[in-house]
């Protein structure tokens, strides 16, 4: 890092030790760490603040505007969220929420909670606009920056931002939101580091799984308790995966690859129509990625059962997260999960749900611009490629109002930095992050 840079890396420090830390039940949330982080952003960034117009939504969630030479004319949003998921402080190496650099040259870290998911995108996002407003630069299309303040739990932020947009009339002509990074082998065979950026994301649904009885003393139990009748239902799921298939986004991420692998990859990857159903079979061997891209996956979460040791549980339960395939749908899921588990007695509840989101585009001007940004600010030698974003994001609530709504953060992260997200010990390199900046800019400059 150089001097000149020292400025930008204190600003993303003082902003990640800031613990806006969200919650389900928001009754247990600390609103005041949001309330600083908001005001903060206004001390570190007074040209942005001096030029842009600022609304605050639905409590603690902020619209920027700047606007463009050519008005309200195919708007540019860039997304991000300032909240933050729950840590449990003992499994970090470093704390948490201290924003220490850890290591010394290409190698120096931040390692904190929201490194990457997503101060990392919002502060970047921030100090290329504040340096664009310094070199003088106007915007020809209206730039907005939509920051969620509840992705992790409810998206409501992001959903009143968009209903607040749309009585407005404003139709974005390309929203960008945190999503894939450049990485490297994520692909098998792909040899070049690769921009992975979604132009879909996956549904999400949760389920419940009831199990019922009168309960007693664990001395005396039934010869099939509620515990394990529950346990047999998920042991039937987790035996019984969604059938795996290879959707559009899927196919064209092969395809756009394919002439930056060896063969037999190439000609695996060039043929699907012949391939397609026996890569599908084989994906899922390679790892929790690749096995997410080709199916619908389902994974027990929550469990409770009885309240001590030795009662008898009269109500066992447990959460299911489901994750839909492109293609796949919350009805269709739910009759599934109820087919396969063939228990009557079992409740099987449907707790919320959205379908995976419509397709974007992975040519045309919008998705240009994107990788005309990823070449000129990251590296020539990296391909931008779509895939399906294999986690929810506040950028589903956008398309009902754009057509081009695409999820990229613009770090080059190792598999490793890529497990810390919602897990411990989550960092960023210092030069990663900054080039990161340098995408934003990039894309701003380009709109």
């Amino acid at each position: 890092m150089t001097p000149t840079n020292e400025p930008a890396i204190a600003r993303f420090r003082e902003l990640l030790q800031i613990p806006t830390v969200s919650r389900t039940d928001e009754s247990e949330i600390q609103w005041q760490p949001f309330d600083d982080f908001l005001a903060a952003l206004v001390r570190l960034y007074p040209r942005a603040h001096e030029t842009l117009s600022r609304e605050v939504v639905d409590g603690h969630s902020l619209l920027y505007r700047w606007p463009g030479a050519r008005g309200g004319e195919d708007p540019l949003v860039l997304m991000a969220h300032l909240d933050v998921v729950p840590v449990v402080d003992e499994e970090w190496e470093h704390p948490p929420f201290a924003a220490e650099i850890v290591g010394t040259g290409p190698d120096a870290a931040i390692h904190a909670r929201g490194a990457i998911d997503d101060k990392g995108s919002l502060v970047a996002i921030l100090e290329a606009v504040e340096q664009l407003v310094a070199d003088g630069f106007a915007p020809e299309r209206d730039v907005y920056l939509s920051f969620g303040h509840n992705e992790e739990t409810a998206g409501g932020g992001a959903r009143a931002i968009v209903a607040l947009l749309r009585e407005r009339g404003v139709r974005p002509g390309l929203v960008l939101d945190e999503g894939g990074a450049v990485v490297d082998g994520a692909v098998p065979g792909v040899s070049v580091p690769t921009a992975m950026v979604g132009v879909a994301e996956r549904g999400v649904m949760t389920v419940h799984l009831t199990a019922r009885e009168a309960g007693g003393h664990a001395s005396t139990p039934p010869a099939m308790p509620a515990t394990a009748r529950l346990a047999r239902a998920i042991d039937r799921l987790h035996r019984h995966p969604f059938p795996t298939r290879i959707a559009p986004p899927v196919r064209a991420m092969f395809a756009t690859v394919a002439p930056h692998t060896p063969q037999p990859f190439r000609w695996i990857f060039g043929h699907l129509a012949v391939t397609g159903p026996l890569l599908a079979a084989v994906l899922p061997r390679l790892g929790a990625e690749t096995n997410a891209m080709v199916r619908t996956t389902a994974v027990a979460t929550e469990l409770s059962g009885a309240p001590g040791e030795n009662v008898l549980a009269t109500t066992a339960r447990a959460s299911v997260n489901i994750r839909l395939l492109t293609g796949d749908t919350v009805a269709g899921a739910a009759e599934r999960v109820r087919r396969v588990i063939a228990d009557p007695e079992l409740e099987i509840e449907v707790r919320h749900g959205s379908d995976p989101s419509p397709v974007s585009p992975w040519r045309g001007e919008p998705w240009r611009r994107i990788a005309g940004a990823v070449r000129d600010a990251l590296g020539e030698e990296i391909v931008t490629t779509p895939y399906i974003q294999l986690g929810a994001s506040d950028s589903r609530w956008f398309t009902v109002i754009a057509e081009n709504v695409y999820r990229f953060t613009p770090f080059h992260l190792t598999r490793a930095e890529r497990d810390g997200l919602h897990s411990h010990d989550e960092r960023i390199r210092v030069d990663v992050w900054l080039r990161g900046i340098g995408f934003y800019r990039a894309l701003i400059a380009a709109s």
